[in-house]
């Protein structure tokens, strides 16, 4: 039968089928191979601890083990490995529910209460057990299931710090909500960052740059700007004409956000925050809420994306009640945890510090 003979639906469908039970076959192969590094690692913690906290004792036994399950198994059991292992354990021991034991023969399958994410590949805990800050760590889980990030862009997330950039703009009992319950979209400021970074244009950062030529290079890299606005925002345009009395006025980017329901406009400011740029911007604002937004849509936002702003022009220039007007900076390199420190050290947020070195600790 040649291949014109079998029907293009017929075919999509089947491939459908097949696509989805491999993903759900590879999904099914990392619950379970999860699950069985948390019971290795549980193992091999146990064993250490006959040892009564001996280093050298934890060492010998990861050695062998690496040998001997290399010996049996092939590659992809190194020591380097089954320290992460036992790492993982140590660090997720407290998720599992109940008296948890490694399967024994003749017991039957047993039933495993856990609150380990199914979700979550080995590889995004790998990520996540390079997070000290345990608020932070879970903040990057949770958001990480919500978002269905991929393992790299979770690695984005947190190499850009964005919990701690989220925390700049948080009170400090809405810290610990980040922790325990990731990011909540309910007013306008839980979408603004600042800084935003933008390290995925390309762009140099000690360069003479234009508006126009960040403007595209934030439009050739939308889905990861997307990424970096965060969740709920949809592209409408970029520089969306209006007219007022025959004169033309340009906003850089229009976006819709599907959860506040309403437009956001950013307008791209390259050096230093003006007033007279803060006052155009609420004029789109203005014009937005009263010509194109509908019944059912929330307020406009507008939000200015500058090299550098004074606080104090801000906040003059807009009114008390603004809640639709924000300015944040934005930073073309991924910000040092220093720059960061500093950062938050001004709103009364401390980073715990950096722990020191252990070549002992680096080795596993």
């Amino acid at each position: 039968m040649s291949k014109e003979a079998i029907s293009g639906n017929m075919y999509s469908r089947i491939h459908r089928i097949i696509e989805n039970a491999r993903g759900n076959i590879m999904r099914a192969v990392n619950v379970e191979m999860v699950q069985a590094y948390w019971l290795i690692g549980k193992e091999i913690v146990q064993e250490e601890q006959k040892g009564k906290g001996r280093a050298a004792y934890g060492e010998k036994i990861v050695e062998d083990l690496s040998l001997r399950l290399t010996e049996q198994y092939g590659s992809g059991w190194s020591s380097s490995h089954l320290w992460h292992i036992r790492q993982f354990y140590l660090l997720y021991r407290n998720r599992f529910v109940g008296n948890l034991h490694a399967p024994r023969a003749g017991s039957g399958k047993e039933k495993i209460l856990h609150a380990l994410r199914a979700e979550l590949s080995w590889t995004h805990y790998r990520i996540l057990m390079r997070v000290d800050n345990p608020n932070a760590r879970a903040f990057y889980e949770i958001e990480t299931v919500k978002n269905n990030w991929s393992s790299r862009e979770l690695e984005r997330q947190k190499g850009s710090m964005l919990f701690e950039r989220l925390v700049l703009s948080k009170d400090k009992k809405a810290v610990k909500r980040l922790a325990v319950k990731g990011q909540e979209i309910q007013r306008y400021e839980d979408v603004i960052r600042d800084p935003y970074v933008l390290e995925f244009t390309g762009l140099p950062s000690n360069a003479k740059l234009y508006e126009n030529k960040l403007e595209q290079a934030l439009i050739d890299n939308l889905s990861k700007f997307l990424l970096e606005l965060g969740r709920g925002f949809t592209f409408v345009a970029r520089q969306k004409r209006i007219s007022l009395e025959g004169d033309h006025f340009y906003i850089d980017l229009v976006f819709y956000h599907a959860i506040l329901k309403c437009y956001v406009l950013i307008d791209l400011k390259v050096g230093k925050l003006s007033h007279q740029d803060i006052g155009q911007l609420q004029m789109y604002v203005n014009y937005y809420d009263r010509q194109i937004k509908r019944a059912d849509d929330g307020p406009t936002v507008g939000l200015l994306l500058c090299e550098d702003k004074k606080d104090a022009v801000v906040r003059y220039t807009l009114s008390e009640k603004n809640k639709q007007i924000f300015a944040s900076r934005y930073k073309l390199y991924l910000p040092s945890e220093a720059e960061l420190r500093q950062e938050m050290e001004r709103f009364g947020f401390y980073l715990r510090p950096k722990p020191k070195f252990d070549s002992k600790l680096a080795k596993r």
